[in-house]
């Protein structure tokens, strides 16, 4: 049977997402994509057409057959026929529980499932590198890709207290998400001013050092994490405060050399926002750095002997980009599929 990837969704994931796929569909071992579109708008004509130029069938719901007509875009698939002749559904809406419940429960033909960032609940949480082992065939047919600043806790946890055996060190971690307003391609949402959020959970803050700890627990970890957020009035990047408290003495250099040896992390001597996300339209994919966290290593220290304090920036969604193809190829190519993502691995740069 063809390898089939069929992406919901058109926004800040998805539409990065199908370019991913369909530009190097050959090396990832994919046969076609197809991507579904709700609604039809003019303003986003250009984007759809640029899609399908690239390759990738368009599949919209029954109703809007003739209004994506009237626009000049040619649907090639009915919304429910790829779902069910698609090998993975990637969800890159802020629906995936719901779409879940209405109609992935309830389709044979997916290997798999994935959904994005806020959809809790999806099914077993995934980042590339943090817990790939944790992922078993024939069991875990929904994953739920964690969100981008949760890629960038799990890979500082894992990176600066663990060691490679799998031993945490972590006796407390404390993490600051300092939140872009919207994306750039956003007109709402945005901030006039830095606004500070609650924390809704008891144990965890918010959602961020949740799902962090819901990540580590599918290796059986139980970790003593704690985030909070607030949203800036910018729509470059989000950065990240951290304090990682060890059982053991730490050092910067022994820090660095931890940061250094993690393929998935770059490190930096800039020190602003702009100057990484530059960096990222410049010479990213689809303007994208695809690597867990940007660490400007010149941020840390260490306090009392034992506690690693710094900054570092979360490459937007580029993080979870890499884990939503890294989970595709894992269903498409069971025998392994190492070897399909260096097409990608540019992108994880090391310095930036």
């Amino acid at each position: 049977m063809p390898n089939i990837v069929h992406v919901v969704g058109t926004g800040t994931i998805g539409e990065p997402l199908i370019g991913l796929l369909e530009d190097d569909r050959d090396a990832f071992g994919i046969d076609e994509v197809t991507f579904h579109k709700r609604t039809p708008l003019r303003h986003e004509r250009a984007k759809v057409a640029d899609l399908l130029r690239r390759g990738a069938t368009l599949a919209v719901d029954e109703g809007a057959v003739d209004g994506f007509r009237e626009i000049g875009l040619e649907p090639g698939l009915d919304a429910r026929e790829a779902i069910d002749r698609a090998t993975v559904v990637i969800d890159c809406t802020p629906a995936g529980n719901t779409n879940k419940a209405e109609v992935y429960e309830h389709a044979d033909g997916p290997l798999g499932f994935l959904a994005q960032g806020s959809e809790y609940g999806f099914g077993k949480m995934y980042a590339r590198g943090i817990n790939d082992e944790a992922l078993v065939r024939g069991e875990d047919r929904f994953i739920h890709v964690v969100s981008c600043n949760t890629h960038n806790i799990a890979v500082l946890i894992k990176s600066l207290a663990f060691d490679p055996d799998g031993t945490s060190h972590l006796e407390n971690g404390r993490f600051l998400c300092m939140r872009r307003a919207n994306d750039i391609s956003q007109d709402g949402s945005f901030a006039p001013s830095p606004t500070v959020g609650g924390h809704g959970d008891e144990r965890f803050g918010t959602h961020h050092a949740r799902d962090a700890h819901g990540l580590f627990a599918t290796l059986g970890h139980d970790l003593p994490v704690f985030s909070s957020a607030v949203k800036l009035n910018t729509q470059y990047m989000h950065a990240l405060h951290f304090s990682l408290v060890l059982d053991r003495e730490a050092t910067v250099d022994e820090a660095i050399d931890r940061l250094r040896a993690n393929p998935r992390i770059a490190l930096t001597y800039k020190r602003s926002a702009n100057q990484v996300f530059s960096f990222g339209r410049d010479h990213g994919h689809f303007g994208r750095i695809l690597s867990q966290t940007v660490v400007p290593f010149e941020t840390l220290t260490v306090r009392n002997g034992n506690e690693l304090v710094g900054f570092c920036f979360t490459p937007q969604d580029g993080n979870a980009l890499l884990s939503s193809l890294a989970a595709t190829l894992w269903y498409l190519h069971p025998d392994g599929f190492e070897d399909r993502i260096d097409v990608i691995r540019p992108y994880l740069f090391r310095e930036v």
